[in-house]
């Protein structure tokens, strides 16, 4: 498990103010797998009032945004839920 990426995303996704953040480390499920030797596979909860009003694609966007260089390389494969308070 790289703690170092997921604090490192954690970091990166404070720009967008989440009441929380839950990132899993599903590296382990994809060894061997091509990708895998690049970067890690996370699931990733955030839960965050800028989600407001906005479509799945747009939550993703600011999550990639805010993630920047991370999801070129330290992270091969993000699954994202990405909800608004008082929706989970």
């Amino acid at each position: 498990m790289s703690v170092e990426t997921i604090e490192l995303l954690r970091q990166r996704l404070a720009i967008l103010q989440p009441e929380s953040v839950t990132i899993v480390d599903d590296s382990h499920r994809h060894a061997g797998h091509a990708g895998a030797r690049e970067g890690g596979h996370y699931q990733l909860q955030i839960v965050a009032q800028v989600f407001a009003g906005k479509s799945t694609m747009a939550r993703h966007r600011l999550i990639y945004d805010a993630a920047g260089d991370l999801m070129r390389g330290r992270i091969h494969a993000l699954s994202i839920r990405a909800d608004v308070p008082g929706d989970v």
